[in-house]
């Protein structure tokens, strides 16, 4: 018998049962007598003495009779509902499918005659009801739809329906496991989505976390009704985003956006896009649990580009909710916390016994101490959090390259904005920042540098208690923000007062000094970092910061340096830099006529730690048009020990003199009068040079020079410009060449004692 047709039967139908069709036909008499007491014993003896019988007949009797019974009682069957609805709702647990069947429809009749006066008693009947959805029998389930539709019509054309006492209970069976029953779920979501005198926006925060499991399930089917069922809700949020408590599913969003199901993950991306742009600052207080789950989307591969761009709206409208006003409030000092996933937030939503969430496994790394749902957060920016973040991430090597590009944008961000909280993180993220710089892609340097180089020249970084040379002490070992402690005896009184006198000093902070030192050691430790991106790295730096300040701060630093092989290499570096790159056009006009205190300062700083390589030495004279000076240090060559490496690096040279950085130097060879001494510094360079291309190269030039007979110098009472140069600058050449050697000097020790324990030599040349 279908439930259609059971429907529509009359109890005079169920002759063959007596007991019950007398019980409706006595039912009906009290009704006509107004008999309640009666009524109520007729129906406790269906209950007691039929429907819950140990028989099975005596069951199905006494369910038809129960039927019978609300049809007798007809508009006042609404007063022994709770009578009527219980043995039935028990016989829905009973083995024998066909009682199952019987009690959906007897339960089908009693609805239908009471309408809306089952309402108080709904909640029984939904839990009923999404057990039957799941049942094996295939006509129990069918009898079970019908009576769900009816239910569906009675709520939908009423408006006393209780939202509130429902809510737990569908929080509490949308965590099923079971596809019948979580599409039964759904359907009952959507129902009531679409009646405009129910309000379930207000109560999206107790069932989104159900919804978005549903959501990954195996069935296409319910998958489709989940993602129609979650569109609705969003076009709600969009519509009405005063009254939508985006703080409360914050949380729930952020834990789904790093799901491993691709459609759980666009999906909760997708919203956590509009939250962002909808709530604005109100999401700031969960920034870091969003980076988490928002970081590594962008470096996701075409298979998951949708993701990908999603998360990049994300990334991008979150940035700019952060503001110059948020550098204002206080926070709480920042505490030392280990990068590692705390634990769920329990506020989140109570799960029933044996129910296990898949979020839960998620990693959480940067959402920690978020505020309870059931409270309003105030607006401010968890810059702690924050950071915790984003240097989790530069610490991960397994992310990609644009995860990290994106993390360190947020880091020269937050510089911008808040520079004043982000220098108390400084000190913790400086290491792992210098650390980047041995990346592979030249985008994640670039934007290191520019955070490095933000740090280095805030004013918000700026301390009193801080110096060029305050002594710090240094851990062994370790990449630490450090100064080296100088003697008095190591520098000179032309040195220091290069180092006080460097216009673009007050515009650098404390750290930019700092930098400096580090990035040096950096490139010790790490001599490949030297030889690969070294260059790039100083080169973007004279972009991004003042191009005498690197020079000046590098130069007085490698004058302390003690690993001597490494300070004439790097001054090889600083020099060909110097020499070649378009950047530092400025600074090569300002020491090529050292016109003012400052451009003299700073040869005279730069040749001290230039004495390391005596190649650069000459070329900086060049450079600076101290040709005199450059034929002295060429005379001097004769004193040290020549290598291989050693004429590679004049003939380096020669090939630069060559070059467009040297054409005035070219042009002066034309006035052989007042330039004597840049000939013979040229024929030096050409005595020192073997029969090589660059011999060659230097003799065909010098062959060029008019008039050779003139290269004797005569005295005369007119001075030379050389002569008026030195004597107009002031700067001390003796002293100069003095130090040169006490340098070179140190360099021959240094090589006879590594020759001494068996180290590599640099290469001699062979006769």
């Amino acid at each position: 018998r279908s439930p259609e047709k059971f429907a529509h039967m009359c109890p005079d139908s169920y002759s063959f049962l007596s007991s019950p069709l007398f019980s409706a036909r006595l039912v009906r008499e009290f009704v006509a007598q107004n008999n309640t007491a009666q009524i109520k014993h007729v129906i406790q003896i269906l209950s007691q003495e039929f429907a819950l019988s140990q028989h099975p007949h005596s069951r199905k009797g006494g369910l038809i009779g129960l039927a019978a019974c609300s049809i007798a009682l007809g508009k006042d069957s609404g007063l022994y509902l709770k009578e009527l609805i219980e043995p039935v709702l028990t016989c829905f647990n009973d083995a024998d499918s066909r009682l199952r069947y019987y009690a959906c429809e007897a339960l089908y009749n009693i609805v239908k005659v009471a309408r809306g006066s089952v309402l108080p008693h709904f909640n029984v009947l939904f839990d009923g009801l999404s057990k039957l959805a799941a049942d094996p029998d295939p006509n129990v389930k069918s009898g079970s739809e019908l009576l769900d539709r009816l239910l569906k019509d009675i709520v939908t054309e009423s408006n006393k329906f209780d939202l509130v006492g429902f809510i737990p209970l569908l929080r509490e069976r949308i965590y099923s496991n079971n596809q019948y029953a979580r599409q039964f779920i759904i359907s009952w979501i959507l129902v009531l989505e679409s009646v405009p005198d129910i309000n379930l926006l207000d109560y999206l925060p107790e069932i989104l976390d159900g919804l978005f499991q549903i959501l990954g399930d195996n069935s296409k089917e319910i998958r489709k009704m989940c993602e129609v069922a979650l569109g609705e809700f969003l076009k709600e949020i969009k519509k009405n985003p005063s009254s939508v408590k985006f703080a409360e599913m914050a949380n729930i969003l952020v834990i789904h956006c790093q799901a491993s199901d691709d459609l759980i993950q666009l999906t909760a991306m997708c919203w956590m896009r509009e939250f962002i742009q909808l709530a604005g600052r109100v999401m700031l207080p969960y920034s870091s649990g969003i980076l988490t789950a928002v970081l590594p989307c962008l470096s996701y591969d075409d298979r998951k580009k949708s993701i990908k761009e999603v998360a990049n709206v994300c990334n991008q409208s979150l940035m700019k909710l952060v503001i110059p006003e948020d550098d204002e409030t206080d926070e709480e000092p920042c505490s030392q916390r280990p990068c590692s996933p705390p634990n769920r937030p329990s506020c989140l939503f109570p799960k029933p016994n044996g129910t296990n969430s898949g979020a839960e496994t998620i990693s959480l790394c940067g959402i920690q101490a978020l505020p309870c749902l059931t409270e309003r957060v105030p607006v401010t920016l968890n810059l702690d959090g924050i950071v915790q973040v984003l240097d989790c991430h530069l610490h991960d090597t397994a992310i990609g390259m644009m995860t990290r590009i994106a993390v360190l944008k947020w880091l020269y961000h937050l510089y911008i904005k808040t520079p004043r909280k982000m220098f108390r993180h400084t000190d913790s993220l400086f290491p792992i920042l210098l650390r980047t710089l041995s990346d592979e892609s030249d985008e994640v340097i670039l934007k290191d540098l520019e955070v490095l180089a933000e740090i280095a020249s805030s004013p918000a970084g700026q301390t009193e208690d801080q110096g060029p040379c305050d002594g710090s002490d240094t851990r062994s070992g370790q990449l630490e923000l450090h100064i080296p402690v100088v003697k008095a005896s190591q520098l000179s009184s032309s040195g220091m007062k290069g180092m006080e006198c460097s216009p673009s000093t007050p515009t650098m902070n404390s750290y930019f000094y700092k930098f400096m030192i580090n990035l040096l050691k950096r490139f010790s430790s790490e001599r490949k970092l030297l030889e690969t991106r070294g260059a790039f790295i100083i080169r973007q730096l004279c972009l991004l910061l003042n191009a005498e300040n690197i020079f000046h701060s590098m130069a007085d630093i490698l004058l302390r340096e003690e690993d001597l092989k490494f300070a004439s290499t790097m001054v090889h570096t600083l020099n060909t830099i110097l020499l070649t790159s378009s950047e530092l056009f400025q600074l090569r006009n300002q020491l090529k006529d050292l016109k003012t205190p400052e451009s003299r300062n700073l040869f005279c700083c730069l040749y001290r730690s230039w004495c390391h390589n005596p190649v650069t030495t000459v070329s900086l004279c060049f450079l600076t048009q101290n040709y005199k000076h450059a034929y002295d240090l060429i005379q001097k060559f004769g004193d040290l020990e020549v290598t291989v490496d050693f004429l590679t690096e004049v003939d380096k040279l020669v090939q630069l003199i060559e070059c467009p950085i040297f054409t005035y130097l070219r042009l002066q060879l034309l006035d052989v009068k007042n330039n004597p001494y840049l000939i013979k510094a040229l024929y030096g360079l050409l005595m020192l040079l073997p029969q090589s291309s660059a011999f060659q190269l230097l003799s065909h030039r010098l062959q060029c020079v008019p008039n050779p007979e003139l290269l004797q110098t005569t005295d005369s009472t007119k001075t030379t410009l050389g002569f008026k140069k030195a004597t107009s600058t002031n700067i001390d050449y003796l002293e100069l060449l003095q130090h040169f050697e006490r340098v070179q000097n140190k360099h021959l020790e240094v090589r006879h004692q590594r020759t001494g324990r068996g180290e590599p030599q640099d290469r001699r040349v062979v006769l």
